[in-house]
């Protein structure tokens, strides 16, 4: 059963010691920058052999955490976001990191509701996901893990 968010605020020790391999950027905090952290992600997933349905999952929520940070994260001007894509221990991570503390609460959308439904497919999708603050800087990096084939 997928963790809430709630449920996984701590550094998870299994990622603090396993052997990672990872890919950052920073993106402005623009409507552009979703379609642009797509493209970087479908290039390094194919340079790590990664594709199919796991593939399709992580764009997925990709875009869901990229889009709850450009909308729901209240930040300084000029601030952008961070992504990190980790592979650990036989799991894909996709993180979004922002300069906001609040943490991501699921919401229930109502039926004709045009959005709120972002972490719940999140929830819905992942193997894992949570949230945590950032070492030595404001704000949280959201996150979702999937099984790697």
């Amino acid at each position: 059963m997928p963790e809430t968010a709630a449920d996984s605020v701590v550094t998870d020790a299994a990622v603090t010691e396993a052997a990672v391999t990872d890919a950052t950027w920073q993106l402005p905090r623009t409507p552009r920058s979703a379609p642009h952290a797509r493209q970087l992600l479908r290039a390094q997933l194919t340079d790590w052999q990664i594709d199919g349905e796991v593939a399709e999952t992580a764009e997925l929520l990709l875009t869901e955490l990229v889009t709850n940070s450009l909308q729901h994260a209240c930040t300084a001007p000029g601030l952008g976001i961070g992504l990190r894509l980790a592979t650990y221990d036989g799991l894909l991570r996709v993180e979004v990191a922002d300069a906001d503390e609040h943490r991501p609460v699921p919401r229930q959308a109502a039926a004709g509701d045009e959005g709120g439904r972002g972490l719940t497919l999140i929830q819905a999708l992942a193997e894992r996901w949570g949230y945590c603050p950032l070492l030595g800087a404001t704000g949280k990096a959201t996150w979702a893990e999937l099984a790697l084939p």
